[in-house]
């Protein structure tokens, strides 16, 4: 599963769908789940399983050893006889989807911290920074334990929970305007080591459509040196270049396809430099072997600036995605990605640095500029930020 479902009718997708479970097999039959890091955990969904084991990394590459650390909890259970031992709980602040990266801290530390916890206290735990963009009363971070021994199971929670809350403060990221962003990786970014910019906000795997041009805009105001930007999903234009052909200038409206309040395409005369079937087979460690086709993919230049075009929504975390156009990422001086964290597993080993950047979106990296409205009441917007207080003081429903 994973975890953060909602429906037109449902706040608690997956609570629903282990009760449905639990009903077709019965209560002698265990049920284990694995899940998303990024689950909002529902006291539900822990009341309608045996146990919930959710993803350690983000980037996510470890969805094949969360599966044995799930089986392994089954298998326990099967063989004890017996459901195991569960703990829950709450933490109460939200963080934007680039804070939540395993790879920096505080949730680098985090979930070491969680290995050992698990080793000292023999337990399964799970800790789920959460999707913060769903608006339901249980939106946000968990921490789930499972075990033979209850004490044990619950003081390994408690303690990842209570070292969760006091890193609080540390889950704030330093994210960049546009201009800012790319002024910053002019100076430093060079032909083997990259600045790499996160298009956060237009991450097409967390609401956003990869179609908003406000960073290549700020690219190409400022005439960025070696700068590409990809994917830019633009299926009329990428048809458009391969009905045109390669080597020619033509003017463009690019993106803005989905419609961000305020924002329009983005016009200009680019010179169309490659074009590629979108068939290809990704090499990094989280699209490892995966087989893309993403439709017609072309490459334009204006002054400098390259951007990729694809027809198909994805999120840009794989160099390959590059190089079926003829980009080596490593080369350029600043990569700009429509992504959040998932790009830093291939990208992140290349780059001088990477700047996270707040061009608009609706993916927001903030979640305090979400109009909140069913939100349980306290639950702070993001760390060390404002509690979350219903329209009118009532309760949430």
């Amino acid at each position: 599963l994973h975890g953060a479902m909602v429906t037109e009718h449902l706040d608690d997708g997956e609570g629903e769908l282990l009760a449905r479970v639990g009903s077709a097999v019965g209560p002698r039959v265990p049920v284990v789940a694995s899940l998303d890091l990024h689950a909002n955990v529902t006291r539900a969904m822990v009341e309608r399983s045996d146990g919930l084991v959710a993803y350690c990394t983000y980037p996510h590459v470890d969805m094949a050893a969360t599966g044995k650390r799930a089986a392994r909890l089954l298998d326990a259970t099967l063989n004890s006889g017996r459901a195991p031992a569960k703990s829950f709980q709450v933490i109460d602040f939200l963080t934007g989807l680039p804070s939540q990266c395993t790879l920096i801290e505080p949730a680098k530390s985090l979930y070491l911290l969680l290995e050992r916890l698990e080793r000292e206290h023999r337990c399964t735990l799970s800790f789920t920074p959460g999707f913060p963009m769903a608006d339901f009363p249980e939106c946000g971070m968990a921490v789930t334990g499972y075990g033979e021994d209850e004490a044990r199971v619950k003081a390994a929670t408690a303690a990842l929970a209570h070292a969760i809350a006091d890193a609080e403060g540390e889950f704030s990221m330093e994210l960049f305007e546009p201009d800012a962003a790319v002024a910053r990786a002019m100076r430093r970014g060079e032909p083997g080591a990259p600045v790499v910019l996160a298009d956060t906000q237009d991450n097409p795997g967390a609401g956003g459509n990869g179609d908003t041009t406000g960073l290549l805009n700020a690219l190409l105001s400022r005439r960025a040196p070696g700068a590409v930007l990809g994917l830019l999903i633009d299926p009329a234009s990428a048809a458009r270049a391969h009905a045109i052909g390669s080597g020619r200038k033509t003017v463009f409206a690019l993106g803005e396809i989905s419609g961000v309040p305020g924002h329009v395409p983005l016009e200009g005369e680019f010179r169309i430099e490659q074009l590629g079937d979108g068939r290809f087979t990704c090499t990094g460690p989280m699209f490892h072997g995966f087989r893309m086709d993403l439709g017609k993919m072309a490459v334009l230049e204006k002054d400098g600036v390259r951007v990729v075009l694809a027809s198909k929504k994805c999120q840009a975390a794989d160099q390959e995605m590059f190089r079926h156009v003829g980009i080596e990422p490593r080369q350029q001086r600043i990569v700009a990605l429509k992504s959040s964290v998932h790009f830093r597993a291939d990208f992140e080993p290349i780059a001088r640095e990477v700047l996270v950047v707040t061009a608009p979106g609706p993916a927001k990296a903030d979640p305090t500029q979400f109009a909140w409205s069913r939100l349980r009441p306290g639950l702070r917007l993001k760390p060390l930020g404002p509690p979350f207080a219903p329209a009118g003081g009532g309760p949430s429903s």
